[in-house]
């Protein structure tokens, strides 16, 4: 199970690293590519999804899962990115907004297909930050995220998830990010839930990463960085394994 071994590594102090492939941005050929270098490194899991996956989902996962052992993790921008070929799922609820599509709405029409799909199924409170840019997934979800500075807000929304049930609270600051979401809140956020936090959006550089997991990340995930430079999956992975 997905979650039972993000607790476990949790649990022995170890941090994680999640690679997200969007199917938009990768042909076949370059996605198995792709796939080969992870495999050469200790990325831990590989979510796939975007705000805007127009290729053939069940044809990209099936591509990746025939090309590494890697655990396979959906991070659904709509109902379209639903596979059950998939390992597991974020079940993903947009508790930063306040648009009701992406509380509960898309979640009744999805709910079905990934009872019956059998995939490990992950509640996750996804909370947006503002970095400085109209990200993808504020456009798409017409909604606003918390503003860097409002350290408080994001505390209290991360507490809020955790008490409606979630399992995972995702912090993001959006695909290609101006900044990474500051350690102050990630800090804070971090000492105030009981369950894992996963960080995104900006992470480019070692500094950045190597903030993130300092000031409490327990899984970061990278995307754009990657696509510009696969090269730094070793150098992020070595990190990851010395923090």
């Amino acid at each position: 199970m997905i979650l039972s071994d993000i607790l476990k590594k949790i649990t022995n102090n170890k941090k994680q690293l999640a690679v997200l492939i969007d199917p938009d941005k990768q042909t076949l050929n370059k996605l198995i590519n792709f796939v080969k270098q992870i495999n050469k490194t200790t990325v831990d899991l590989i979510f796939v999804g975007g705000s805007l996956v127009n290729n053939n989902i069940n044809e990209t996962i099936n591509t990746i899962k025939q090309n590494t052992k890697k655990p396979l993790v959906l991070f659904p921008g709509s109902l379209n990115q639903i596979s059950k070929f998939a390992d597991a799922i974020l079940f993903l609820s947009l508790i930063s907004g306040r648009n009701a599509e992406f509380l509960i709405g898309n979640h009744v029409l999805a709910a079905k297909k990934i009872k019956q799909s059998n995939i490990e199924t992950i509640p996750t409170g996804y909370i947006l930050v503002e970095n400085g840019v109209t990200t993808s997934v504020e456009y798409i979800s017409n909604t606003k995220p918390i503003p860097a500075n409002k350290t408080d807000i994001a505390v209290s929304t991360a507490i809020a998830g955790e008490l409606l049930g979630h399992k995972i609270i995702y912090m993001d600051s959006g695909s290609g990010a101006k900044h990474i979401i500051s350690k102050e809140i990630i800090s804070a956020v971090k000492s105030n839930i009981n369950i894992p936090l996963i960080i995104g959006g900006g992470i480019n550089t070692a500094k950045k990463l190597q903030s993130v997991y300092k000031s409490g990340a327990d899984i970061a995930v990278i995307g754009t960085a990657f696509e510009n430079n696969v090269n730094l999956l070793s150098e992020f992975c070595d990190i990851k394994n010395k923090i």
